[in-house]
Order: structure tokens, then sequence, then C-alpha cells
């Protein structure tokens, strides 16, 4: 099956939906992820990338976030308590349908539904919609030293490939690696069996919002 670029349009999973964002999105995207915490370990290019307005992040964002390009969504909690809260954004996106691969990436939450079924039902939405539209790999990456990102991308199931030495420019000008990691079309039956296990353990169960860390 060729590989096709997936229109832009919401995906709904039981305890979440992934909005196609907007401008309008911004003031609540920016009460999720508007912390120091989110930056500290390489988000947006790391702590430089931190704004600490909501005048100063819409204008990062405009640059920040590839509209039009990639398919850019906002996570929004579909149920319980916090239902129609935006916790987070997350892109499906760099496609190159010639050689059938995409690009799981620039991801945020907000640090109260961290560890909680947000991130996993996330990328069961992303990955499945990769994979019914014909891409054979989906990368996945991380700031090398973000030890919390690389280690909730191995939970997923996801195959670490090694470090890409600078890789890309941060915020404040420094380079950074980039911890690679993917999932291929072999890989995803297992994968999506271990989602769908995590997954199951919060059925019924809405999403909760977790005290605020500290570090």
């Amino acid at each position: 099956m060729s590989a096709r670029t997936p229109t832009l349009q919401t995906l709904v999973g039981a305890v979440i939906r992934l909005e196609p964002m907007t401008r309008d999105h911004l003031p609540a995207l920016y009460a999720a992820i508007g912390h120091p915490i989110v930056f500290a370990a390489g988000y947006g290019g790391g702590p430089a990338g931190y704004r600490d307005t909501l005048e100063g992040f819409v204008e990062w964002a405009e640059t920040y976030y590839s509209w039009g390009r990639n398919n850019v969504y906002v996570v929004v909690v579909s149920s319980g308590p916090h239902a129609d809260d935006v916790v987070g954004t997350t892109t499906l996106g760099d496609f190159d349908e010639r050689n059938e691969s995409a690009h799981i990436g620039w991801t945020a939450y907000d640090p109260r539904v961290w560890g909680t079924a947000v991130n996993a039902e996330a990328k069961r939405l992303l990955l499945g919609l990769a994979f019914d539209h014909g891409f054979g790999r989906v990368k996945i990456q991380a700031d090398a030293l973000n030890a919390r990102s690389r280690a909730a991308i191995s939970r997923l199931g996801a195959t670490f490939e090694g470090i890409m030495r600078r890789d890309m420019v941060r915020a404040d000008g420094s380079f950074r690696d980039s911890a690679m990691f993917s999932v291929i079309i072999d890989d995803w039956p297992h994968v999506r069996a271990l989602l769908d296990e995590r997954l199951a353990a919060h059925a019924g169960r809405p999403v909760l919002f977790r005290t605020m860390p500290t570090h």
C-alpha cells in the first residue's frame, strides 16, 4: 500500500481526542504547557525557549509549530472532571510518501497529566493513523539529555536506534544530540498490543490531574 499523507482531522480515543490546532487554542495550550519544567529538559529548544507571558508564547508558537505543513494537534481530555480541557500538543509530520516515513514529535503535556493514559493514547492514535495510511516507519526522538522523554518513548515499545550527534540547534544557540527511536510496520502489532494493554488498565476511568511536579 502506497503511503499517503492523512487529512488533518479530529482523532477520538477513549480518554482524549486530538483536535487540529488553531491559533485560538494557544491561550489554553499556554495554560497547560507554559511552565519552566516543560521546557527544562529540551522541549521547544530547551529552557531558552520558555516564555513567561501569553504574548511571548503566542509569538514563539508562530515559528515553532509547522502550521499548514504538518498535522499539528492539541490534546483534549474527552470526559470526566477535566472534559474539554487542553492538556498538550503533538504533531504527526515530516511526511515522506516515497520512503513511507513519518515523524511524531513536537509533543508536550501539562505536567499534571504526566504518567497518565494521555501519552499512550495519543501515540496509539497517531501510530495507527500513520500505519493505516501506508507509512512503514515512524520516527520519535528526544533531546539525548531528556531522560523523562526517553523513558516514556521506550515504554511505548519503540526501538532505540542510537544518538544523532549535533543534530539540531537549541534555543540558546547550543547544539543538542538527539536520541532516535522508531516504530516500523513490522513492530506495529506488538507495539499496538502493548499500548492497548496499558490503556485497558485505565478503562472506565477519566483523566485526573496530578500534583504539579517540581522537577
